[in-house]
């Protein structure tokens, strides 16, 4: 069992950056001091300061004024394993997340085959994450094949399968997510305005948490879509009428049957004026917006560049604006990536890059390694404290889906927590090569994009899963560290779970993947 202790003058502690140690045993955080960065400190004779010292430490980081954050807690990525693994996978997903500062993903009940629509599928995919994470053949080092992060599940609501939700639930999914239009595969079709309330009802029956795609089909059909390289013509094929109509119908069925409503990816400002008022109206209801919402902007979009596509799209400047508003309003809850990657070849449709079909190519943005590096750069660049970015992207997430709660609550640095964390350079500048990252395909919108910031150590329950100390003082592991490509594995370890809703029968039931 690893006992590292890391001091650090700027540490997230409930809520403020400031000098602090932090002891981990195990998998959680044992101790956090506050007043001073130095472990040498607190390992002194006991004082009035700082208490009886703790054991002498396996490890120890001195990090100077690197920021230590808690991990990430990314609650929308696809990660396409099985059925679509050539667009991703939990290999390639999970190391993507460690380099961009996740420490746990929760995977969407599509677009794997089968998708996640009962137990038995829920199964398939669990048993594809544990082959993920098994040591790779022939190596002797147990950790080069296990996954760098934890892996939780969403299910999947869709019509004809509300006799399979409960027995979800009780199998560890963390909350169901839904379409009201065309989902883009088809082994998940959308729920009808009925269908909507037979789940909702259902869900009810167990407080389940519902996460809805809202983008109203009729909107959608009625708005013309003419094959076209145009983002301007994209644009008008996905209007902010088809969210604003489709998260009104969802609020009238939540004042129906008192569902917990999660929105998904709000792209349109438009809808904030009705999230505002549901929330202040007592409605069970949060919402999310994604870091490409955040970062990139339709004015900067090339034409015929699928990279950027996605549904519902990347909006103007003063949309993004909006929502960055939103967010510090509290109106909306949480930054997610939604990671949906494809293959190049859907991405591409047979031609050169800038002369795709818009219409025609896959909608998704491969964003799980870069966004919250973007996010963080445009947030110092608005103003916006860095605390607050990661209480949108760890501690709301984490309690989003009851991952604050439990034996290793997530998303925060505090005693008892999971020791799950995070180290940011703040004044690395970097520019992003879709070559260069994990995920499967090179395929990126933040390619050519020059941010401020990176992510230099992932720690997963206290076990390192990635890493580039460079000049830090480490003492009894790595010795120093030395930076490799994003490809190498010799990079990445991992200690990955796969972890079930907290309080559910399938929680009790977890351990290690072997």
């Amino acid at each position: 069992m690893t006992d590292r202790l890391i001091g650090s003058e700027r540490v997230l502690v409930e809520g403020e950056l400031r000098p602090a140690v932090v002891r981990t045993e195990g998998d959680r955080i044992a101790q956090v001091w506050w007043g001073t960065s130095d472990p040498d400190a607190v390992l002194q004779p006991a004082d009035d300061l700082f208490g009886a010292p703790p054991p002498r430490p396996t490890a120890v980081w001195k990090l100077h004024d690197r920021v230590v954050l808690p991990g990430g807690v990314d609650t929308h990525v696809h990660v396409n394993e099985p059925g679509r693994t050539h667009w991703e996978g939990f290999t390639s997903a999970a190391r993507a997340a460690a380099y961009g500062g996740v420490t746990t993903i929760v995977d969407m009940p599509l677009n794997s085959i089968p998708p996640t629509t009962s137990v038995e599928a829920l199964r398939v995919k669990q048993a594809a994450a544990r082959a993920a994470a098994a040591p790779l053949p022939g190596d002797a080092d147990w950790e080069s094949g296990r996954l760098p992060v934890d892996v939780a599940f969403w299910g999947g609501a869709v019509p004809g399968n509300a006799d399979d939700l409960e027995p979800l639930w009780d199998a560890g999914v963390l909350g169901f997510k839904c379409f009201l239009a065309d989902s883009g595969v088809p082994e998940f079709p959308p729920l009808d305005a009925d269908e909507l309330i037979v789940v909702m009802d259902r869900l009810v029956r167990f407080d389940g948490l519902l996460a809805v795609h809202a983008e109203d089909p009729a909107v959608l059909a009625r708005a013309p879509h003419p094959p076209s390289r145009a983002y301007a013509d994209f644009l008008l094929s996905r209007p902010d009428e088809a969210e604003t109509t489709a998260v009104r119908t969802l609020l009238d069925a939540v004042r129906e049957t008192g569902a917990r409503t999660h929105v998904l990816h709000v792209s349109s400002a438009k809808v904030l004026d009705l999230l505002a008022e549901a929330k202040a109206e007592g409605l069970p209801v949060t919402a999310e917006t994604c870091h490409h919402y955040l970062v990139l902007a339709a004015e900067d979009v090339p034409d015929g560049d699928a990279a950027y596509k996605c549904c519902p799209p990347i909006r103007d400047r003063g949309n993004q604006d909006a929502l960055w508003d939103g967010l510090r309003e509290g109106i909306l809850d949480c930054v997610v990536s939604d990671h949906s990657p494809s293959s190049v070849a859907e991405k591409v449709l047979g031609g050169p890059v800038g002369e795709t079909d818009l219409q025609a190519a896959w909608g998704g943005i491969s964003g799980l390694q870069t966004g919250f590096v973007a996010l963080a750069d445009a947030a110092r660049w608005r103003g916006v404290p860095l605390p607050e970015v990661s209480r949108w992207t760890a501690q709301n997430t984490a309690a989003l889906v009851g991952l604050d709660r439990g034996e290793r609550p997530k998303g925060v640095i505090a005693e008892g927590a999971a020791a799950d964390l995070i180290v940011y350079e703040p004044d690395t500048v970097t520019t992003v090569d879709a070559a260069q990252l994990a995920h499967r395909n090179p395929v990126s919108a933040y390619h050519g994009r020059t941010v401020t910031g990176a992510v230099t150590e992932t720690v997963l329950g206290g076990r390192i899963a990635m890493w580039s100390l460079g000049e830090a003082v480490v003492h009894g592991e790595l010795d120093g560290g030395t930076w490799r490509p994003a490809n190498d594995v010799e990079h990445v370890r991992g200690d990955g779970r796969l972890i079930a809703r907290p309080g559910s029968a399938a929680a009790d039931e977890a351990r290690r993947p072997a």
